[in-house]
């Protein structure tokens, strides 16, 4: 099932004039909204109130414009809307998969150098008792993991804290997970919980740690106690390794931590994961021992793509068994989901399984992460927006194509 929002014939496009949109506070922050109260001439005295006001029925309500705002007076709600909007980022396509599994290509606001509006892609997973949204913090990304389809698409920028923000309100529209709000009815799974989106992970596009000040900026937003209230145990960063910002993320931040291992070897790892060449496996491992909060309670997160032939050998598992030994872990094993002109196979289930035991044996939670939204690319790792950077010498800004969902191995 795909619903395309956008429909307008391209052609049609052209001699379509729409006036240049409100800058939009949908994803913003304390600062940001004084500063838009500021600047509407509330006075010093009421900012706080004022803040707080908004803050609830941007984050608790989900309201979508100033109006229904009815505890603000008319005047300053005309104000407000007079300068400012809530829009969400555009739904450019929405899928669900058969096994209730959203995806939604986003585009985002055009920045003042960019020549056309990139676009992103933000994945639900619905289960019985939890739904979990995964979150994309960079239009494209650097690392090039060789099994990893967003990797075959270039960085094109950093998203900023309202862009990561407004994913989590787009999904909370589309699912109906504000008060008194409707879900969609369309026979798909939700979960029976009264939060439809009780966990966030930021495994979509981008390596996080390489937008550090906007994610966190965004994550602080999300675990607000006020507002969208998202437990900081329920959030979880995965990085493939850039181990000088493991530590601060964990002291500053203080959510849980995932990392994209896939191999055992530092030359087999080299090519699965280039960033490997920077900051090996040793070192990765040392900065996963010393994450702020560790423990039982806390345990990292180790994902470990299963590639036929590759890295799935009874031996790779005992070695990455020896690997972790001291570090509170859970090790999630995940079936290579394929795309387009991928080198690499799934392993045989039968493998995956004795590759599994070995990791029990050893003491350690190592569930087989069950391909969701494969239909749909909307699978661990099958994020593409096909959003691409242009040459500097033809470009004012980035270009982002008519984004169709590709595929990839990071959510």
């Amino acid at each position: 099932m795909v619903l395309v929002v956008d429909a307008l014939d391209p052609k049609d496009k052209a001699s379509v004039t729409r006036p240049e949109p409100l800058p939009s506070l949908a994803g913003a922050g304390r600062g940001e909204l004084c500063a838009a109260l500021t600047s509407v001439g509330v006075p010093d005295k009421q900012l706080r109130m004022r803040v707080n006001q908004l803050w609830s029925w941007m984050y608790v309500r989900g309201v979508p414009s100033f109006d229904a705002m009815t505890d603000v007076s008319k005047d300053l709600r005309a104000r407000l809307a007079e300068r400012y909007s809530l829009d969400r980022p555009e739904i450019v396509s929405e899928q669900v998969s058969q096994d209730g599994t959203r995806k939604w290509l986003l585009r985002l606001r055009r920045s003042g150098t960019e020549v056309a509006a990139p676009e992103i892609e933000t994945v639900y997973i619905p289960e019985s008792d939890r739904g979990t949204l995964c979150i994309s913090s960079q239009v494209g990304c650097t690392l090039t993991c060789t099994f990893c389809h967003t990797g075959t698409q270039r960085l094109v920028r950093n998203l900023s804290a309202d862009e990561i923000v407004a994913q989590i309100l787009v999904a909370r529209d589309r699912i109906g997970d504000w008060p008194d709000a409707v879900a969609p009815d369309d026979g798909r799974l939700l979960p029976s919980t009264e939060r439809k989106i009780t966990n966030i992970v930021l495994m979509g596009m981008g390596e996080p740690l390489y937008n550090f000040d906007n994610v966190k900026a965004a994550m602080a937003i999300a675990s607000d106690g006020e507002g969208l209230s998202v437990s900081k145990r329920r959030i979880t960063l995965s990085t493939s390794g850039v181990v000088p910002e493991i530590a601060r993320w964990g002291g500053e931040a203080q959510t849980m931590l995932a990392i994209s291992l896939h191999a055992v070897r530092d030359d087999l790892r080299n090519e699965l994961v280039p960033i490997n060449k920077k900051y090996p496996i040793s070192e990765l491992l040392d900065a996963c021992r010393s994450y702020p909060g560790l423990s039982n309670a806390r345990r990292i997160t180790f994902e470990y793509v299963m590639l036929k032939g590759v890295n799935d050998s009874l031996a790779d598992a005992k070695a990455l068994v020896q690997l972790l030994k001291g570090i509170p872990a859970k090790i999630n094993l995940i079936p290579f989901n394929p795309w387009p002109g991928s080198q690499y196979e799934c392993s045989d289930w039968e493998q995956i399984e004795r590759f599994a035991e070995v990791v029990n044996k050893a003491g350690y939670a190592s569930p087989v992460r069950t391909p969701r939204g494969r239909d749909i690319f909307a699978a661990c790792g099958q994020l593409k927006s096909e959003s691409l950077k242009i040459r500097a010498s033809a470009r004012g800004g980035s270009v982002a194509q008519s984004g169709t969902a590709g595929s990839g191995q990071g959510a």
